[in-house]
């Protein structure tokens, strides 16, 4: 396998680890910790941004982690279609890196929701899909306060016609705009969700639906 994974570390990332275990323990993938404060990603061709409370969520969620030092290498990368994963704080990021288009806001109902909800895949031709089935649900845990995905019509329009929506909710749980809970960019090299495919990659805790997606990426560089 020629996967070689990073896992970007920004103080209060709390998902790091999790998605750790998965690429380097589950996958087999070649996968270290990159420090928030690194100037690059070195030989890593995928890159997570984890879930967590980056600099404590404080301005708006991942405001402040948009400027750490290893994201300008990130940003560079996916400029030159290097494979960038965001999951719930990352996908944040990703918004306010300008990777990925539209914002994330608080939950409609104003409150933190941690449960486990059905997605249906909306696109399985993408490197991040294409171990599942067109319109399959999947069961995938969320925990966040702010995944409210929103963007202007303009955009949603862009985003249906280039079938850059490849997660839906099946039952939205946070008023995200046409039931977005992941979308890819225009070139396809980046993915941004709320949901934690990490969390449900392991046999061991009785579901795997994340695996597939993790696997799926893993296997586009092989």
């Amino acid at each position: 396998m020629n996967a070689k994974v990073g896992v970007v570390v920004f103080p209060g990332s709390n998902c790091d680890h999790d998605a750790y275990h998965v690429f380097k323990e589950i996958i087999k993938a070649d996968t270290k910790f990159l420090w928030h404060k690194e100037g690059s990603i070195g030989d890593r061709n995928i890159i997570i941004l984890p879930g967590g409370f980056s600099y404590g969520d404080y301005l708006r969620c991942g405001a402040i982690s948009r400027f750490s030092n290893i994201m300008q290498d990130v940003v560079r990368f996916a400029d030159n279609g290097g494979i960038v994963i965001g999951i719930c704080n990352g996908f944040q990021i990703l918004c306010e890196s300008g990777l990925l288009p539209g914002a994330l806001l608080r939950n409609v109902n104003l409150k933190f929701v941690c449960k486990t909800v059905s997605l249906k895949v909306e696109n399985n031709k993408s490197i991040f899909t294409s171990n599942y089935g067109i319109k399959e649900d999947i069961e995938i845990p969320i925990a966040h306060g702010e995944g409210n995905y929103f963007c202007d019509e303009d955009t949603l329009t862009d985003l249906v016609s280039n079938n850059q929506i490849l997660f839906r909710y099946n039952d939205n749980p946070n008023g995200s705009i046409s039931d977005i809970a992941g979308i890819q960019n225009k070139k396809r090299n980046v993915l941004g969700m709320m949901p934690h495919p990490e969390r449900v990659s392991d046999s061991s805790l009785g579901n795997t639906d994340g695996l597939k997606l993790l696997k799926s990426v893993a296997e586009s560089v092989m």
